[in-house]
């Protein structure tokens, strides 16, 4: 059975099926911030998905992050190591990529399994 949750005409935020969680890419909650604050918002926005998924971060199997530019690499780099709960690092890559809008840094596409 797949679950769809708040479900929009282009997406769904949460989609689960067979014991796995994915969430639709997330962005920061204030376009205005730098890198850090984007990635610390968005990553927080990440853990109330995973929480109202059935998840938490322990759980990623998989981030795909997108970033604007990869002179904030290191940077986000810092943020992501503090969020990451030590021995539970998922697979991941990361991407240079165009955003959605200009003022976005950095965005990510997670996929969880439910706890």
């Amino acid at each position: 059975m797949i679950e769809r949750i708040e479900t929009k005409k282009r997406m769904s935020r949460i989609v689960k099926h067979n014991g796995t969680v994915y969430l639709c890419g997330q962005v920061c909650a204030d376009a205005e911030q730098g890198i850090k604050e984007q990635t610390e918002t968005m990553l927080a926005k990440v853990d109330t998905l995973l929480e109202q998924g059935g998840s938490d971060r322990t759980q990623i199997l998989s981030a795909t992050i997108y970033i604007k530019d990869m002179q904030d690499f290191a940077a986000m780099n810092e943020v992501w190591d503090d969020w990451v709960p030590e021995g539970y690092a998922p697979a991941r890559a990361c991407v240079q990529a165009s955003m959605a809008r200009e003022s976005l840094l950095v965005e990510i596409s997670v996929i969880a399994a439910e706890l």
